[in-house]
């Protein structure tokens, strides 16, 4: 396996805006972004460039998605029926766009882990490890920024619209590896991005006075007193000023300029315009998007549930596939949906399905992965994984490997000791092209 040193310093602007639950604001990121220690990293040989993870929040039922089961009876298949796919497999009918382009992405049948309360669930699937009382794991979006830094002076690791729980957070990592959060959604019409903006009465003429004015104070300051916090302190306002003084990185921020075509191609609705966002993200420089869409956690009445909230996610993600193939941009962009766990086989008193994480589906594209296939199996009636069972720590792997990452590799959580990235977690060999 071919090695190389990693030309990129993660000393580069990494993120701005809130972290969610710490309140971090822009400045504050940064300055704890420049105070972070310099260093560079070997990483195997990437297939992928970026990462969109779309996370489905509460659970996504396989039976009504991705791994039907038309042969059961009907307290365990449900009320819909199923759809062929342009690669002769079955879906639920109610993804008939995806089913059209079966070809542009894999399903993996056979995720499995042990934990049913979504906290817990989510916290495996945002970092590849079971949750643990002794210490925080970061997320892949935090260990993608610690390994990679930023590219073209985008944030690496970009949540949309918000960071959506505090598993996507930077776990034992410090902070400065968080994520930057849009802080609206793209669908609203009176949508902006937080502190991406002058501030009120301050024109770019009077913003390049007071940049000036703050280097003069810098240089003597930093000059008489060589401390390193007083030099980070020093990378932090530059990093500030190069962001609110980049109209290109800014410009990947502003969905308005995008046709109006492709936006009511994706959709003009939440899971739309979010995926749209991530496009625009990742085609600048982002390393990192995850978004998410809905809430899949369907106790009562899972047929009119489902058939409310996937059409837009159907459409959405469709016109994402084509639209990254279109740009020559699938192979290099890893599209990666999840959720949390799957639903319970049988359907329950109030016709809907509950907790389920034995087993349930992911669907992987591009960056690497092969188009066209399914992997693993589940049992007649989506209770138990039937062959190829695949953990959250698999998965991770096999993301992070397509990233180029190693991950086994060690970092340093408090207290000096070493922890391996993913613990234990083998490739998709299957999956990979």
């Amino acid at each position: 396996m071919r090695c190389f040193g990693n030309p990129l310093s993660r000393r580069g602007f990494l993120a701005a805006g809130t972290l969610g639950g710490l309140g971090l604001t822009l400045p504050e990121l940064l300055m704890r972004q420049a105070a972070a220690e310099q260093k560079s990293y070997d990483f195997v040989e990437p297939k992928a460039k970026s990462v969109i993870h779309i996370f489905l929040p509460g659970g996504l039922a396989q039976q009504e998605s991705f791994d039907p089961k038309p042969y059961s009876p009907l307290e365990y298949r449900g009320e819909l029926r199923t759809i062929k796919t342009s690669t002769g497999e079955e879906f639920c009918e109610t993804v008939p766009q995806l089913a059209k382009r079966a070809d542009k992405f894999s399903i993996i049948r056979s995720m499995s882990h042990g934990e049913a309360a979504h906290e817990r669930g989510t916290h495996n699937m945002f970092t590849g490890y079971k949750p643990s009382p002794a210490l925080q794991y970061p997320s892949f979006g935090a260990v993608v920024s610690h390994e990679y830094g930023p590219r073209n002076n985008l944030p690496p690791y970009v949540c949309i619209p918000n960071v959506p729980n505090e598993f996507a957070g930077t776990g034992y990592l410090p902070s400065s590896f968080g994520a930057f959060a849009l802080g609206s959604d793209p669908n609203r019409k009176d949508f902006q991005v937080r502190d991406l903006d002058l501030a009120g009465g301050i024109d770019q003429e009077r913003f390049l006075r007071r940049k000036a004015a703050l280097d003069v104070v810098n240089r003597n300051f930093v000059s008489a007193t060589p401390a390193d916090n007083v030099q980070a302190m020093n990378t932090f306002y530059q990093r500030a000023y190069d962001l609110l003084d980049t109209p290109a990185a800014k410009a990947a921020f502003d969905i308005s300029q995008e046709d109006a075509k492709m936006r009511d191609r994706y959709g003009r609705n939440d899971a739309g315009q979010r995926m749209l966002m991530a496009r625009r993200l990742v085609e600048a420089g982002s390393r990192l998007v995850t978004l998410t869409y809905g809430s899949w956690d369907m106790h009562q009445n899972i047929t009119g549930s489902i058939r409310g909230q996937m059409p837009a996610l159907d459409s959405a993600v469709s016109a994402l596939l084509d639209d990254l193939s279109e740009r020559g941009m699938l192979d290099e962009t890893l599209v990666m949906m999840t959720s949390e766990f799957g639903r319970t086989p049988k359907i329950n008193a109030d016709a809907g399905r509950d907790h389920w994480p034995k087993v349930f589906s992911v669907m992987l594209a591009g960056g690497g992965i092969k188009g066209g296939m399914i992997h693993g199996a589940s049992d007649s009636t989506a209770a138990e994984p039937e062959e190829d069972a695949v953990s959250p720590a698999d998965l991770a792997t096999t993301m992070y490997r397509l990233l180029g990452i190693v991950a086994d590799k060690e970092l340093m959580a408090p207290g000096d000791r070493p922890i391996e990235i993913v613990d234990g977690g083998k490739l998709l060999q299957p999956l990979m092209a």
